[in-house]
C-alpha cells in the first residue's frame, strides 16, 4: 500500500507565494513520473508540472516562468515552488507519484 499526502496550501493574496509539498509513504516503489495536477471548480482536472525519465520538467503554459517543481530522491517527495500567484491559479492541487494520487490540497489566491 502507498499513501500519498499533499501539504502546504492555503490562502495567498495575489502576487504571493506557496510551496506544495507531496511525500509518498508505505511500500517501496520505483518511481516512473511525479507532478501535480489541479481543478478549479466547474473545470476539468489539468496538468500544472511534472518530472518525467528522472529529471526532465514540463509545465502548463500558464504557469511556466512562475512555479518551479522539484524531487527529493531520498525522501520520496515533491514539491512545487508557487510564485507571483494569480486568482486564476485558485485550485484544489493534486500530486501523484505514478499512479497513486494523493487526496489534493486547497490553493486560494485573493484579488
Amino acid at each position: 500500500q502507498v499513501h500519498v499526502e499533499e501539504s502546504g496550501g492555503g490562502l495567498v493574496q495575489a502576487g504571493g507565494s506557496l510551496r506544495l509539498s507531496c511525500a509518498a509513504s508505505g511500500r517501496s516503489f520505483s518511481i516512473n513520473a511525479m507532478g501535480w495536477y489541479r481543478q478549479a471548480p466547474g473545470k476539468q482536472r489539468e496538468l500544472v508540472a511534472r518530472i518525467v525519465s528522472g529529471s526532465i520538467t514540463m509545465y502548463a503554459d500558464s504557469v511556466r516562468g512562475r512555479f518551479t517543481i522539484s524531487r527529493d530522491n531520498a525522501k520520496n517527495t515533491v514539491s512545487l515552488q508557487m510564485n507571483s500567484l494569480k486568482p486564476e491559479d485558485t485550485a484544489v492541487y493534486y500530486c501523484y507519484f505514478n499512479s497513486f494520487w494523493g487526496q489534493g490540497t486547497q490553493v486560494t489566491v485573493s484579488s
